[in-house]
């Protein structure tokens, strides 16, 4: 008896082991499952998190997310959830690896969360029978559902959603094969053309949750379901939320006698049906959302409504209706109600008491005082978030009447861009916050010790207001603080040490303030989590640690711009291997790059710009990164004293999208390989003494918006490939050594430029009238070159400079030093973040004829306009008073004439004019923005003729300078008439006498031998008497 109950003791406890999961201990998985689940790993590229580090040894069944079957050993779970795409802690592959198909015992799956980098959700999941659970959500999975996932007939539960409708099905008849199937979460999965998607209900009897959000559905989808009569007893979740159906609510609603969670957001049926209809349609409802449903207050309120319906709600979403005004009374009566979503309602008064109320949502309405949302009446409420609702009044305590709380609940507090004033010291009353967001607003004063005795604060966010004073020692004390931002505020002082012992601390913002002093190793003792960590723009601060330091941490982003960096390029960062972004432009770096940075893995976005750094590119960070990257691949080393050639090592960066050389000493050639970079948006490799002709390879760059090569020494001709590149909008080759004709395919090809600049080359010929095809063009500048022939009359075409458009600021996204260099009011003057509201023409300093063409005076966005040192003729057109935007205006050193045009006087933001050196005359237009030029008479010096102020001289027989234009005018059109008159005399008498004599010869016969025969006679006499007399001189001279 006794052996039996040692037995049966034994029995009870391993099998209590293996259902609580630690069985795993007592037992080994298989060789060929633990080479399976290695070769897994393998084929992850990024696993940040150290979510596979356990994963070494013999005994899998030990290692993280695995649990194995505790008598046989084989792998049942596999539950590797991520918190993709977020930037750390999930997994990171280009697909999901094959090997997972020798887990034939595989009862779960989860892999959720992570980063599988658009890639098939593999057939060979199908193969595993036994599975009764699998989620593939947010995983970044693309294409088309494998119909192999039908095979699965002991699924109970599926999840595919959340892949931003790049999973798709065509045809959904697969499901119907999920004979155990309860619930079906597709979410975000396009199944717009999906067959057979409607049955489902019918042909998955199990089916308890159903999720169709955001999938691209409409009416036409729903077919015969829409009135289907069939009654569906288990469906109790129902999800068919933003999606594209109109009219009255689907019939089949009601057939549903167990559904408990109903979404219908985005359905827009506000005339077809109102709240109270929808309630007694389905009373066993306890979730509902009906959010942006055109819903008013009319809607919720009905002499017809059953009020013992409204006790089931818990959960109600209403945001995004124009319910306005008073808090709707209906809401009142729903005595269970825990959730409440009235965010974007337009409301405006004080919300009552709701006691069993746990979270509340009241973002974007119009409250007029913070008072109004119940902050500290609501005791049991555990979140409440009131962002974009512009409080009139300061936050300040409660009065001490208005809390009836002993104690309060709330767990998150979210009142970003709501509040002004200060912190009030009574937050610190809200012991429970685990997430404090007072983010973007425009308090003031120092931060409030009390906020730093919330001793469960996990997130605190400060960011983006006018906080002045120090960082409190005191938030030392957060020992569950992850999170911190400081960032965009006018603190000052130095950073407190005890900084160093949040040792949860994952998030360290603090950038743009004014903190000062010095950062040692202290400040980052006991971190061991910490992955981001911004202090940019803080010229006072000082990192000054030691060169052998190791830190603690392992960063994912590190941003140390305008800061002083001591001792050289710091050191401690040949540890940091999992840097996907590092940012030290302007941190006082000189001297070249460490030798040992050439054996870090390569850094998706590196910014060392503004600094003092030399010597060769090479020791750029080159070792091999499979990681997929998070942040925008970019490598910015502008405006340093970088030397030597481009390094073709630079060529392997294949996955850049932004490359800023600009301002350095770089010299030799453009590598032929450059071409390789074809992610690439921003090529800058301007300001260098690089040399040789521009390679054609940079065609291949098909992405390329951008492209600078200015200010080099580049010689040839423009490789004609560059047509090649039809997204290009800024092509800046100017101040090269260039020659040629300018290319006919750049107005043909590159229609999408905006800005055209090859001033300061040795171009020759003529413009190009195709350039006129390049309809959002704004800054076009061909100066000092050698073009010859006339302006192109169809300048008027170039409507980006008559309309103006929008230039997609995405690009700046990429660099900062995105800048474009004009001459403007005499000066170069380099344009950075303003240079999109620009327009300028300069075709100054070449050999250009002709008169100005009147059409160039439709151009009425131009800012800048400079056709000096020229030889165009001509007046000045009349109708120049039209560029009403002109700030500079220069037309000095060519040859023009006639009088200055009044209207000019009209152009009122004329601030730089020069006319000087030309044959003007007259006198200069007075009144309005003339006259503010008064005073410098240089600008109108060189020209004789001209009178009247700022010239010392004065006009003789003052005329009215409108008047003698009249005049002038009439002078020179009586003179046209005459010489068209003299013309016309001289055809007159030409055609009276040639054909009075041809006419009469050619119709009298006899009158034409005559004449011939006298001339015949008459040539025979000359003949005969030119014979005789040389007859005569030769016999005298003998």
């Amino acid at each position: 008896m006794g052996i039996h109950l040692i037995f049966i003791c034994v029995f009870l406890f391993a099998a209590t082991y293996t259902c609580l999961g630690v069985g795993n201990v007592s037992v080994l998985c298989s060789e060929q499952e633990q080479l399976a689940l290695l070769n897994f790993k393998h084929s992850i590229v990024e696993d940040d998190s150290g979510m596979m580090s356990s994963w070494v040894g013999n005994e899998c069944c030990l290692w993280e997310g695995i649990q194995c079957d505790g008598v046989t050993g084989n792998v049942q779970r596999l539950h590797l959830k991520g918190d993709w795409p977020y930037p750390y802690n999930h997994l990171a592959g280009n697909k999901v690896s094959s090997s997972l198909a020798e887990l034939r015992h595989l009862k779960y799956l989860d892999l959720s969360g992570n980063n599988f980098h658009g890639s098939r959700i593999p057939e060979f999941i199908g193969s595993l029978k036994h599975l009764s659970y699998l989620n593939l959500s947010d995983a970044n999975f693309d294409g088309i559902i494998p119909p192999h996932i039908g095979n699965l007939s002991n699924l109970r539960v599926l999840d595919l959603s959340s892949n931003y409708n790049e999973l798709k099905a065509d045809d959904m008849a697969w499901a119907f094969g999920l004979s155990s199937l309860e619930l079906l979460y597709l979410s975000a999965v396009d199944l717009s053309g999906a067959q057979n998607w409607d049955m489902m209900l019918h042909m998955i009897p199990s089916l308890k949750e159903l999720s169709l959000s955001h999938c691209r559905l409409s009416n036409v989808n729903l077919g015969p379901f829409l009135n289907s009569s069939r009654i569906l007893p288990n469906i109790k979740h129902l999800d068919l939320g933003y999606n594209s159906f109109k009219g009255p609510l689907p019939g089949l609603l009601q057939n549903m006698t167990s559904l408990t969670f109903l979404s219908l957001s985005g359905f827009n049926h506000s005339l077809a049906w109102n709240f109270p209809n929808l309630l007694s349609m389905i009373p066993s409802l306890s979730e509902l959302h009906l959010s942006g449903c055109g819903l008013d207050k009319t809607h919720l309120s009905s002499p017809h409504l059953n009020y013992s319906t409204l006790s089931n709600i818990q959960h109600l979403d209403l945001s995004n209706n124009p319910l306005g005004g008073i808090f709707p009374s209906v809401l009142t009566n729903m005595s269970s109600l825990e959730v409440l979503d009235l965010s974007y309602t337009m409301l405006n008064s004080s919300l009552p008491i709701m006691p069993k109320l746990l979270e509340l949502h009241l973002s974007g309405n119009k409250f007029k005082q913070i008072e109004d949302v119940g902050i500290w009446r609501q005791c049991h409420l555990k979140q409440l978030r009131v962002t974009n609702n512009v409080f009139r009044m300061e936050m300040t305590d409660p009065p001490t009447n208005a809390s009836e709380c002993s104690q309060y609940s709330l767990e998150l507090l979210e009142l970003s861009r709501s509040l002004k004033g200060r912190i009030p010291e009574t937050l610190g009353g809200l012991a429970n916050l685990r997430d404090l967001d007072l983010s973007q607003n425009g308090l003031t004063g120092s931060i409030p010790e009390s906020v730093t005795g919330l001793r469960f604060l996990q997130v605190l966010d400060l960011s983006e207001n006018q906080l002045t004073g120090p960082i409190p020692e005191s938030l030392g004390k957060l020992a569950a603080l992850t999170k911190l931002y400081l960032h965009s505020n006018l603190l000052d002082g130095t950073i407190p040490v005890s900084i160093g012992q949040l040792a949860k601390l994952r998030t360290l913002f603090i950038s743009n303030n004014s903190l000062e002093g010095a950062v040692s190793e202290a400040h980052f003792a006991n971190p061991s989590m910490l992955k981001k960590l911004d202090a940019s723009s803080n010229s006072k601060l000082t990192f000054n640690v030691s060169r052998g330091w190791i830190p603690p941490f392992q960063l994912i982003s590190l941003s140390l711009s305008s800061c002083n960096i001591g001792n050289g390029f710091p050191q401690w960062l040949r540890h940091q291997r999992k840097l996907k972004s590092l940012e030290l432009s302007n941190a006082t770096l000189s001297g070249p790059l460490p030798t040992w940075l050439r054996k870090m893995p390569i850094i998706s976005w590196l910014d060392l710009s503004h600094n003092k750094l030399s010597g060769s590119l090479k020791n750029l960070p080159n070792a091999k990164n499979d990681d997929v990257y998070w942040y925008l691949p970019v490598l910015l080393l502008e405006y340093n004293l970088f030397s030597g050639s481009i390094p073709r090592s630079l060529c392997r960066r294949t996955d850049l999208e932004g490359l800023d050389l600009s301002r350095n000493m770089l010299s030799g050639k453009i590598p032929n390989c450059m071409g390789n970079l074809q992610g690439l948006v921003i090529m800058s490799i301007s300001s260098n003494q690089l040399s040789g002709a521009i390679p054609s390879s940079i065609a291949l760059i098909s992405s390329l918006f951008w492209l600078n090569l200015n200010k080099n020494n580049f010689t040839g001709e423009v490789p004609p490939e560059l047509g090649n590149l039809q997204g290009l909008g800024v092509l800046d080759l100017g101040d090269n050594k260039l020659y040629g004709n300018i290319p006919n395919w750049i107005g043909k090809k590159l229609t999408s430029l905006v800005v055209l600049s090859l001033h300061k080359n040795n171009f020759t010929g003529r413009i190009p009238p195709s350039l006129c095809k390049s309809s959002n063009l704004q800054i076009l500048d061909l100066s000092y070159n050698n073009l010859t022939g006339t302006i192109p009359r169809c300048v008027g075409n170039l409507n980006g400079m008559v309309v103006g458009h929008l230039m997609n600021l995405d690009y700046t996204l990429i660099d900062d030093d995105m800048n474009v260099i004009q001459v403007m009011k005499g000066v170069d003057l380099e344009y950075t973040t303003t240079w999109r509201m620009v327009y300028n023409m300069d075709l100054s300093s070449n050999k250009l004829e002709g008169e100005i063409p009147v059409e160039l005076t439709t151009l009425s966005m131009l800012v800048g306009l400079n056709l000096s040192n020229n030889h165009l003729r001509g007046g000045i057109p009349e109708s120049i008073g039209k560029m009403k935007k002109l700030e500079t205006l220069d037309f000095s050193k060519n040859k023009l004439s006639g009088s200055i045009p009044p209207s000019m006087a009209a152009l009122t933001f004329l601030s730089h004019l020069n006319l000087s050196h030309n044959n003007l005359s007259g006198q200069i237009p007075t009144g309005n923005q003339l006259q503010t030029l008064i005073d410098d008479p240089s600008i109108y010096a060189g020209n004789k003729h001209l009178c009247g102020p700022p010239l010392p001289n004065t006009c003789s027989n003052h005329q009215d300078s409108t008047t003698t234009t009249s005049k002038k005018k009439h002078k020179a059109a009586d003179e046209k008439m005459e010489v068209w008159l003299f013309y016309v005399d001289i055809m007159s008498g030409f055609g009276t006498g040639f054909w009075g004599v041809i006419g009469v010869l050619m119709f009298k016969k006899q009158w034409r031998h005559k004449l011939f025969m006298f001339a015949e006679e008459t040539m025979d006499k000359i003949y005969v008497a030119v014979v005789v007399r040389v007859a005569k001189f030769k016999r005298g001279r003998e």
